[in-house]
């Protein structure tokens, strides 16, 4: 059998992870996914099947906040963006889906902006 590429490891982990991780309207799930470019997080409620609120680094209203800053730095900015985001709706708690990537580098740095801008988890 063939070993799995990491990114069939990345989904496997993924799916552990949602088997126990869902969102709800008072506790939404702020879910994040990671390219070699762009960082994005959104809040979604799993029970309507909606997005409440998102960011990414594609954004145009980001983009100045983003300029000459490494990809960590850009996580941050992210995390802080939809950490107000979410707390301008009033959402405070959320559930953190990592999205089977390793909590290490750009997700750990999306998690503590977002945790320090107000969101718990």
């Amino acid at each position: 059998m063939a070993k799995p590429t990491p990114r069939e490891q990345r989904v496997r982990r993924h799916h552990r992870v949602r088997s126990r991780v869902t969102g709800t309207p008072e506790r939404p799930r702020l879910a994040v996914y990671r390219s070699l470019q762009h960082i994005y997080a959104q809040l979604i409620d799993d029970g309507a099947g909606r997005t409440l609120v998102a960011a990414s680094t594609l954004e145009k209203d980001l983009s100045g906040d983003l300029d000459g800053k490494n990809k960590k730095a850009q996580a941050r900015v992210v995390g802080a963006a939809i950490g107000k985001r979410a707390r301008d709706l009033g959402i405070e708690k959320v559930v953190f889906d990592r999205g089977g990537f390793l909590y290490h580098g750009r997700v750990e740095e999306l998690a503590n902006a977002a945790r320090e801008s107000g969101l718990k988890f």
